[in-house]
Order: structure tokens, then sequence, then C-alpha cells
């Protein structure tokens, strides 16, 4: 339906076009066909009493224009199949949690797929625990100062939203700052003087209008609307308008994206439907799928190519799926159907043609002239799956350095019989018998492996930090003459081999005091100072950093007053009282961030004494497997949303007090359950590990990665507000 009207759309333009050619008073524009919009203002905190003057000057809009208004604030409306039958959603000062998985999934592929999406003003104060929908809306709400007069900037005088703008404008409203600044990722329309009001906290660049294009969808939003008055402002009326009207594509407008595109450059996607040859294979309507459509009737040993996709350089195939079928195997190949195999990843059944998961690969990358990209398809007999949109990716020239601010607590302590421990070292915690029956709740997609297994495992290691986007590894450190000590040398010779650097913490050993941590910092400088992969931070005059575990047995630091000029050692505590001596602080507790306690008054004290504040952020922790009967503290990861909580935590500076950097507890603490390594989403059967099933809405091999690639997304939200 959607594309069908803009179809007519275009045509209309092209007779409007050639009418322009005969005749000088023609309209500029065409009329756009009669379409429906729906509006959505459900709360779930704070309610704004605008609401009412909203919908009815949006229903007195669509009289006007030619559009349809439903009001709603009944979730239950969010279903593909409902929402096919609207051009544009608005999200009218919602606020909170308003929407449950499943209507989350109908929002999402709908925009997707070619719908569009209108947020008023709270629309950025709702769904925090869906990270998809900040990415949707543009940004989430950090705070407001009180209702004043500012000038606003008009940053495009040609979308149909601010055409009609002058260059500044001088109105009152709420103006609401921001978690994140969008600008990088969207069309920026309007933006504040922070000069002319009291409250502006995104540092003289704010972003309050915007428009981005979502896949096949478009986003419109404004910060506007806080006030009753401003629906019956005749400038902020065709500002709404204008957003409507570009959502619903009703009109043409160039909302792409002018700044940094982002963490993940490189990838070649495509609709699985587009194929420029094929064997067997139809498209096949499904209103939820990315596009409207997804490659259907797929039977085995058909197939489908591409023309226009190069194999060259590609390391790994992703796809998004649904099969109510048989399911089946989808191969990769180069030139041809029956060209090289690269790669192939199983399709299992999903429930439903429009239940949706998304499966991954890695590929055997294809030499230049190999030829463009066919997918052939295998299985049992009958239908076996639909293939909605893919992503190929393609290694970098070079590697990219990951960021030197973000630190992964990095543990070189397992060891095997057969590895260079020659025997099991803390595999076996709680009494379990490995490798079957480890003591973690979670199997490592490596197996139980040995951190002296360099060129495997640890190698392996790096390529996953690096995936991260962390730049950092902080190496578990038992003192001098300690197995960690005698691997530590080995370790930092992978870490830079993949561009990471490695930070030491050190860790209570048996007769640690403040002088033997100072003789340690000597030790550690002069064996592993030369070395390419020794962190020093260049911000913080090239000192290297030295995390000390439960600094608050040692009651006297003074002893660190004579490694401050060369050394930054962090204290683990958010009791300010105990920091003295110390050149930072991080709190490294896996349970901690989600609620971040005295992490905003630990970052603000930092910042007024010239102290590294480094907060820890964990995935989740359990432990019940390596403390036999231990139920408690644990907290569940809740399928990624544990871990968006406290990085959300950590850097929004009313909580997390503007972190200097951001810790990870941890890369590989398996005993505890805080690991973001992969871990095997098929580990052995009958000791009850979890697995990452789930998260962020992976499946399978998928969900391995999930928190790997997670911790990248918050990495460069990180980096983007550092800068």
């Amino acid at each position: 339906m959607r594309r069908s009207r803009i179809r007519r759309l275009a045509c209309a333009a092209a007779l409007a076009l050639g009418a322009a050619l005969l005749s000088p008073a023609v309209p500029s524009a065409a009329a756009a066909d009669p379409y429906q919009v729906l509006v959505f203002s459900k709360t779930a905190g704070f309610r704004h009493d605008s609401i009412p003057a909203g919908i009815s000057a949006i229903q007195q809009l669509g009289a006007a224009d030619d559009f349809t208004v439903t009001a709603t604030e009944d979730a239950a409306a969010f279903t593909p199949q409902n929402l096919a039958a609207y051009e544009a959603v608005v999200f009218l000062s919602t606020t909170g949690d308003v929407l449950n998985d499943s209507q989350q999934n109908a929002l999402k592929g709908y925009v997707d797929g070619g719908g569009g999406f209108v947020g008023v003003h709270a629309a950025a104060d709702t769904e925090y625990d869906w990270p998809e929908y900040e990415d949707l809306v543009g940004a989430w709400f950090k705070s407001h100062p009180a209702i004043q007069e500012a000038r606003l900037t008009t940053e495009d005088h040609v979308h149909p939203a601010t055409a009609h703008l002058d260059d500044t404008w001088t109105r009152t409203d709420e103006w609401y700052n921001y978690r994140s600044n969008p600008r990088a990722d969207v069309h920026v329309l309007q933006s504040l003087d922070e000069s002319s009001y009291s409250g502006g906290e995104m540092a003289g660049d704010h972003p309050i209008t915007w428009c981005h294009e979502q896949q096949e969808g478009r986003s419109f939003y404004t910060g506007l609307g806080h006030t009753i008055e401003s629906f019956a402002d005749p400038d902020f009326r065709q500002l709404l308008l204008g957003g409507i009207q570009y959502a619903a594509g009703a009109v043409e407008a160039d909302c792409s994206t002018t700044g940094d595109p982002g963490p993940d450059p490189g990838g070649d996607s495509a609709e699985a439907e587009a194929y420029t040859s094929s064997s067997g294979v139809q498209s096949a309507p499904h209103p939820a799928a990315s596009g409207g459509a997804t490659l259907g009737y797929i039977d085995h040993g058909d197939w489908a190519g591409y023309a226009s996709l190069d194999t060259a350089g590609a390391t790994a195939f992703t796809a998004t799926v649904s099969s109510a079928g048989a399911g089946g195997t989808i191969e990769v190949r180069a030139g041809s159907a029956t060209g090289p195999l690269l790669g192939s990843v199983e399709v299992m059944p999903t429930g439903g043609w429009d239940t949706f998961t998304e499966v991954t690969t890695t590929l055997t990358a294809a030499a230049p002239g190999a030829g463009p990209l066919f997918l052939r398809f295998t299985g049992g007999a009958g239908a076996l799956f639909d293939v909605d949109r893919f992503t190929l990716t393609r290694a970098p020239a070079t590697e990219d350095e990951g960021s030197s601010d973000v630190h992964l607590f990095y543990y070189p302590w397992y060891g095997t019989p057969e590895g260079p421990a020659g025997s099991w070292r803390h595999w076996q915690q709680g009494g379990h018998t490995p490798p079957a029956s480890l003591g973690a709740d979670l199997y490592p997609k490596l197996g139980p492996y040995d951190s002296g297994d360099i060129s495997g495992a640890v190698d392996q290691h790096m390529e996953w930090v690096n995936r991260s986007g962390a730049g950092v590894i902080v190496y578990s450190w038992w003192g001098q003459g300690s197995y960690e000590d005698g691997l530590a040398g080995d370790v930092m010779d992978a870490a830079a081999r993949h561009g990471i650097e490695v930070a030491w913490h050190i860790e209570p050993y048996n007769g640690r005091t403040a002088a033997s941590v100072v003789d340690d910092i000597a030790y550690l400088e002069g064996k592993f100072g030369d070395h390419p992969a020794f962190y020093r931070d260049a911000a913080h005059g090239d000192r290297n950093a030295y995390y000390v575990f439960e600094s608050l047995r040692i009651q006297d630091w003074s002893a660190l007053d004579a490694v401050k000029d060369t050394a930054i050692v962090l204290a683990q505590t958010t009791d300010t009282t105990k920091v003295a001596h110390f050149g930072g602080i991080y709190t490294y507790d896996g349970i901690a961030g989600a609620t971040a306690p005295g992490w905003k008054q630990a970052g603000d004290y930092a910042k007024a004494n010239g102290l590294v504040w480094a907060p820890s952020v964990a995935p989740g922790y359990i432990d019940d497997r390596a403390v036999p009967g231990n139920t408690t503290p644990t907290l569940g990861r809740a399928d990624g949303a544990s871990y968006d909580r406290q990085w959300n935590n950590a850097l929004d500076p009313a909580i997390g007090g503007d972190p200097t950097w951001v810790s990870v507890t941890s890369f590989n603490e398996w005993h505890e359950g805080s690991s973001i390594e992969p871990a095997d989403s098929d580990p052995p059967p009958g000791h009850g590990y979890e697995t990452f099933e789930g998260a962020y809405g992976k499946t399978g091999a998928a969900a391995e990665t999930a928190y790997l690639d997670r911790t990248a997304y918050w990495t460069d939200r990180f980096e983007q507000q550092r800068r």
C-alpha cells in the first residue's frame, strides 16, 4: 500500500513538471493522495497537559491537508497488519515504557519497511529499555530547564517543516537536553542558540528538530511542543505538518545524513528479493519485513544472484530470515550458483513466516575477481525459509583502532592439562569436573581453554576485543613471579598484533602492601614499559594505568605519592574519603552499575580534583555454579537490557558523573557470569548452562557475539559524547 501510493505521487510530480513547462501559473508541488495517520499518546511517566491540544491540532491539519487522523492510547494498535493501514505514526509526548516486545517489533518493521515516524517533544522520553528506539527517534531525553524564551536557528530552509521559517525564530517552550548529540546520525533542521537562554547542556551544539532515513522508511522529530499554546502557533503547526508530510512520504525532502556515518561502514546490504538472476525463488509480500517483502518460495536447490554485490574481501554474511517451513541452509557462493563456497549458515524454523530472526556466519574471503554474490539454498522437502535483508561485511583496509578510553577487565588465569598450565586451573571451581562440567553458568565458545594458548585462544580473544571497539584490556596480575606474570609478555605480543593495549589490574596477592604496589609498578614498567602494547594515556601525561582491586584492604596509601607523576593508580571505591594518594577511581562491581550508587558524587569529586573516573559496567552477574548454593546477589542479563541500563547510567552525567574512561566487568570472567566473550549457543547438555540466546533479539550463533557488538555500539556513543 505504501509503495503504490508513492508511485502515484511520482507520476503526479511528473505531470506537474510537464505542466510547469507549459504554464508559469501551476503550483510547485502536486497534491498527495488521501492517507491515514495514527497519533499515539500513551504515557507511562509524566503526562503533558498539551496532549489534547496536540491531537486537535493534528486533526485540523489533516482536515485541511487531506489526511485522516486516528488517535489512540491503546498499544494493541501496534501490529504489522494494523500499522499497514497508516502512512505515518505520530508519538505525541509519549513517556516511559509504552510498548511490549511484539509491539516494538511491529513498529520497527513498519518503519524499516517504508513507513513514517514522527516524534513530538516527550517522544524522546520513551522506551529507554528498547535500544533501537534511540536510533528511531534520534536521541533520548536527559533533562530540561524551566520553560523560557529561546532563539532557534534554522539550518534547513528547504525541508517542508522549516522552509517557512526565517534564519532565527524566537519562541517560548520547554527546551530539552539530550543524552547524546544526534547530529552525526540525523539531518538537523533546527538548533537552539544556548546563549539565548539558561540551562542548555549540549556544549553549544544543540539540535532540537531533525529528520533521517530509517532503512526504507522516514523519521522526523521535534523537541518543541511542551506547551498548550504551541499547538495554536501557526509557525509550529506548519513545522508539525511538514514533518508529518515528510514522514508519510507525501512530499519529497532531503533528510540524508551529512555527519559521521557511524561505527559500521564497509558492509554491503541488500533486500534479498532484489536479485538480478534466480532459479525457483519469488518475491513474497510481508508487511513486517524490511521493504515490505522477502525472498520467498524457496525450495531445495533454488538460488538467487546479485550482480551488483562483489564477493571480494567479504568476511561475514548476516541475514534476517523467517520460516514456518522445514528450514535449511544458505550457501554463500562466488561467481555462480555452483561457484566457490565461501561459507554457509543454518536456518532453523522460527514458528511463522512473519517471525524473523538473524543468522550470521564468517566467510572465507574471496579474492578480487572471484565474481558477484550468489546464494544457494538447500534443505528438505517443501518450502524451506524466507530471506529478508542481508549484509556482507568486508575486512577494512587497515584494522581500526579501538577506543583507548574503554577498558575490558581480562583474566589470564585459566589452564588445562594439555596446555602450558599442565592442569585444570579455575575451570574446576566449585567442585566441577571439566571439560563438560565447569564452575560457570555460561559455557565459553572456545570451550575450557588454556590462557597460555597464545596462538589459539589468546589471539582469538584479541580479535574479539578489537570487534568490541575497546582499545585496552586490564590484565589481571597476581604479583611478581605469579602464573599470570609469566604469561604477560606473550599476551601483550598477541594484543599488539591486534592493536590492543594493556593496563594492569593489581590483585590482592599474599603480602600486598602500598609499598609493594609501588615496587610492582616499577617492576612492570621496567619489564614491559617499552612494549608496543603497554598502555599509556596521552591525555594524562602518557602515564600508564594500574587498577587496584579491593584497595580498601589497605588503609595507608601514601607510598603512591612516589609514582603519581608516572602512573595513574585507581582505587576501587566510590567513597571519596578513601582515595587519598590515588590518581583515579573505579567500581568493578558487576551489579552496582544497574543503580549507580555514588557514581555522580565520585565523578564530580574526580573532576574537581584532577582524578580519572572510570565506572565499571557489566552485562550481568551470576556465580551459583562457581559458588554452589549461592543464589544472591545476581543480576540477570534481561536479553541485554541490564548492560544497556549500566551503560546509560555511566554516560548520563546526571547519574554517572561524566566518566574519563569506562571499564567493563568483564571480557572473560566466567565464574561470575559477567563476560562479554562469546558464550556457546549449544553447550554440553545436562549441566544447565545459560546462553546469550535472545540478547538484543539475536538467536543461535548470532547471539554468541551480541555483547561484543553491543559494546562496540556503546563505545561509539561514548566517543561521540566525549567529542
